[in-house]
This record gives C-alpha cells, sequence and structure tokens, in this order.
C-alpha cells in the first residue's frame, strides 16, 4: 500500500481561444499530448480520472469518444483542485491494484462560449439557492470579502496582494502561450479599475479556453519510459464550508489538505523548492501560502512582497509558467495546470529564465469553488527522484 507512484506525462492546450473545438476534442487532444510526452499509447491507459468539465455523464461519455478501454474511472469534482486531488486518488487505485497509468483531464472552452466566470449557475434544488441566488452571489465579491477580512484582521494592503500579480507578470513573460504576457508594476495594479474591493482587474485571472492531461503510473514503468522520474510523495485533499455563524475567512481547505499531504510525505514546508498554486485571485495565493505553513498566518503580505515570489530572486518562486493570472485558466479550472508547472520545474524544463535551481521538492496547489463559503482544496507534494 506504500508502493512509489509517479506522474510520467504532461500535457498543456496551447490554444488559449478553442474557437473551432469541441470540448470533447480538447479532452482528447491534451490526453494525446500527455501520451506522448509520456512515449505511451491510449491502449496503455487501464484508468480514468475527470471532474464535471468532462463532457458527458461522469466519465462515460468523454470513455467512450476517447475509445478508453479502462479498469477503474473516478469523476470526483470539488472544483479547480479536482486534478491535484485526482493524482491521490490515482496513487491509491494504482497501489490497491485496480489500474497501472491512470489518465487524468481537464479542459474547457469558456472564452469560446462567452460563459462569464461570475455566473454561477446553481439551480433551485441546490440546498443552498433558496440562501444566496435572491441576493446574486458571484465569484469575485466571494473572494474580496476574505480580501477585506485579512487586511481587517492582520493590516494586509492592496499593495502586497499587487505583488502577487507583479510576481507572477514577471514569469508569464517568458512564456509564449500565456494570455498575459506584459510584465507589469504594483502601480499598475492599483490604477487598474475595481472589480470588487478591495481587487482590481488585475487581482483577477484570466479566462481561456484548452486544458491540460496528466498521467500516473507505477515507479517501475516510470523508469522504464527513460524520462525524468516524477514520484508522488503525498496528497490531501479537503472540503470547507460556514457552519451557521462559524465562519472563518481567512483560513482555506488547503489547510487541512496541506496537512494530510505534508504528514504522507514526511515532509514540512521549509523542504520545498517550488510553488505552482492556485490563482483565481491575488488574495487566493496569499491565503493558500499561509495555509500551506510558508509563514504564520496574518504574515502572508509581507510574505509576498517585494519580489519574494519570483523564480531567481525571492525565497520562494510561485507559478513560474504565469499562473492563472497572466496564463491559463481553462474551464475556469486552472488546477490542472498547477500540476504541469511543478512537473516542468522538477524535469528541469521550464523555461530557463524562471527554472529553479536544484528543484528537487515542489508542491502544486488547487483550491476550487467560493472562498467565502464551500470550496474544496487538494495539495500534492511532488519529488524528482532521477
Amino acid at each position: 500500500m506504500s508502493a512509489p507512484v509517479c506522474i510520467v506525462g504532461v500535457y498543456e492546450h496551447p490554444s488559449r481561444l478553442a474557437t473551432d473545438q469541441s470540448v470533447a476534442q480538447l479532452h482528447a487532444e491534451v490526453a494525446r499530448g500527455a501520451l506522448q510526452d509520456a512515449g505511451l499509447s491510449m491502449s496503455d491507459i487501464d484508468g480514468y480520472f475527470c471532474a464535471s468539465d468532462a463532457p458527458g455523464i461522469g466519465p462515460l461519455s468523454i470513455l467512450e469518444y476517447m475509445g478508453l478501454n479502462v479498469s477503474y474511472a473516478d469523476s470526483t469534482d470539488i472544483g479547480g483542485s479536482s486534478p491535484i486531488a485526482h493524482i491521490g486518488h490515482a496513487m491509491r487505485a494504482i497501489r490497491e491494484g485496480k489500474c497501472n497509468i491512470a489518465l487524468i483531464t481537464s479542459a474547457g472552452r469558456p472564452r469560446a462560449e462567452a460563459a462569464a466566470p461570475g455566473d454561477l449557475a446553481e439551480l433551485p434544488e441546490y440546498p443552498e439557492s433558496a440562501f444566496e441566488v435572491p441576493y446574486r452571489a458571484a465569484l469575485a465579491p466571494s473572494y474580496a470579502m476574505c480580501a477585506q477580512r485579512h487586511m481587517h484582521e492582520y493590516g494586509t494592503t492592496s499593495e502586497q496582494l499587487a505583488w502577487i500579480k507583479v510576481a507572477i507578470s514577471n514569469h508569464a513573460k517568458h512564456n509564449p502561450n500565456a494570455l498575459l504576457q506584459k510584465e507589469v508594476s504594483v502601480r499598475d495594479v492599483l490604477d487598474s479599475p475595481l472589480i470588487a474591493d478591495p481587487l482590481h482587474r488585475l487581482d483577477c485571472c484570466v479566462m481561456t479556453d484548452g486544458g491540460g492531461a496528466v498521467i500516473v503510473a507505477r515507479e517501475e514503468i516510470a523508469r522504464s519510459l527513460g524520462r525524468p522520474v516524477v514520484r508522488v510523495r503525498g496528497v490531501g485533499e479537503a472540503i470547507k464550508y460556514n457552519r451557521g455563524f462559524d465562519i472563518d475567512l481567512t483560513t482555506s481547505a488547503v489547510r487541512q489538505s496541506a496537512i494530510s499531504a505534508f504528514e504522507e510525505a514526511g515532509l514540512k514546508p521549509d523542504d520545498i523548492k517550488y510553488l505552482s498554486t492556485y490563482d483565481s485571485f491575488t488574495i487566493t495565493v496569499l491565503i493558500a501560502i499561509e495555509d500551506l505553513g510558508f509563514c504564520e498566518k496574518g504574515q502572508g503580505g509581507r510574505f509576498v512582497a517585494d519580489g519574494n515570489l519570483i523564480s531567481g530572486v525571492g525565497r520562494l518562486p510561485v507559478n513560474t509558467d504565469g499562473g492563472g493570472l497572466c496564463n491559463n485558466h481553462p474551464a475556469h479550472r486552472g488546477g490542472v495546470t498547477k500540476i504541469i508547472e511543478t512537473v516542468r520545474q522538477l524535469r528541469g524544463e521550464s523555461h530557463p529564465a524562471v527554472q529553479v535551481a536544484n528543484c528537487d521538492l515542489a508542491i502544486a496547489n488547487g483550491l476550487g469553488g467560493m472562498l467565502d463559503r464551500r470550496h474544496g482544496g487538494a495539495t500534492a507534494i511532488l519529488e524528482r527522484v532521477c
């Protein structure tokens, strides 16, 4: 039950506007890309993992579309953190003998379909709808409220949040596929239009089409493929929601997921060389850094300021592909891109300008849902072993 499991293939779709492709086609294309990266074929896949961005009923339609014959399938959905949680599910399925090589896909085309990220399609049968829909609950105000509370409790400033965008834009300028490749300043962020106080436009992630895929396999298979071996050391996932008046707007589900992941890995935050973390908004990054244990709660503003997240400059390089703030946020779900860039860093395949020196331990972290209410968090600790 503790046999090593590795990530053997990753692929990020280069498109940011997929006007000529269906969602199913995007899933198939990222699957093919990851298989090519690993040196495998469709017939090698015997496990499949997806969330509700895959079209059809769970995995049923997409399995048929891609012609996969699998012995194990999983369609767990905890928002944008789902692909990271799927790594843990795949690891356990492989250890239990349910499958040997598992494929994870995530893709969508909200930009081509003009699907606004603030439109929360909550149906009448959702138990929370009667309490929230009449008040027009929306995504940006959800995160803005958490930012306001963090500022109130800990003195966090808009300038400190802006440094997160500055750092990630500094990385995005080296990514030719990034939607936003322009490096910005703190002043640029603060001068951008206010979306939901205190979050400005440049505090918000991009909206893109595309997607990505990840392949997980037994370590003996990984070593036979002739690629750098990236082992899964530990994965944790958690769900958080408000319990009546027991509301904590400055701690996320990432905290519990990180505790579980570090415990399984036998590691601590000081061991980590690189972090790919969900950046739907700048406040998402700040709270995640605290909840992952890189600094004390309330110290995140100071931690992220003054270039501390810039590769080659700061203490903790973050989102060296440009993240969701600048590069790619496919299907309103950015979790899979966090895994992909983490694997690139561990393999030494990131752009030379942002590649972290001696990167042997890294984290892919995700959060999905509404930060002020119900949401999921997942944390995967990965290691390069050869």
